[in-house]
């Protein structure tokens, strides 16, 4: 009973740093992108980046959401397909 269990919640933390990934990542890009400016041109204000940062977040989140959707739409079809077996010895 453990390992199905195990597996179940190993691909479910796999599954929260896959999905997580696109918002983090064009966040993390437009703070450098922004941050190379701001170096560049010598501006020092540290809330100039908070925009950009949040709007590359949204925007990968909205592209991202139908993929974002099936995958989570397979992992929970998966795990009712495993609740039966759960109840077995």
């Amino acid at each position: 009973m453990a390992d199905p269990l195990l597996h179940a919640l190993r691909e479910a933390l796999s599954l929260v740093l896959l999905l997580a990934a696109p918002p983090l990542l064009a966040a993390a890009g437009a703070g450098l992108v922004m941050s190379l400016i701001q170096s560049a041109l010598r501006i020092e204000e540290r809330t100039l980046s908070v925009v950009p940062r949040i709007a590359a977040g949204l925007l990968a989140l909205a592209i991202a959401a139908p993929w974002i959707g099936a995958q989570l739409g397979r992992f929970m079809a998966g795990m009712l397909a495993l609740v039966p077996s759960l109840g077995h010895p």
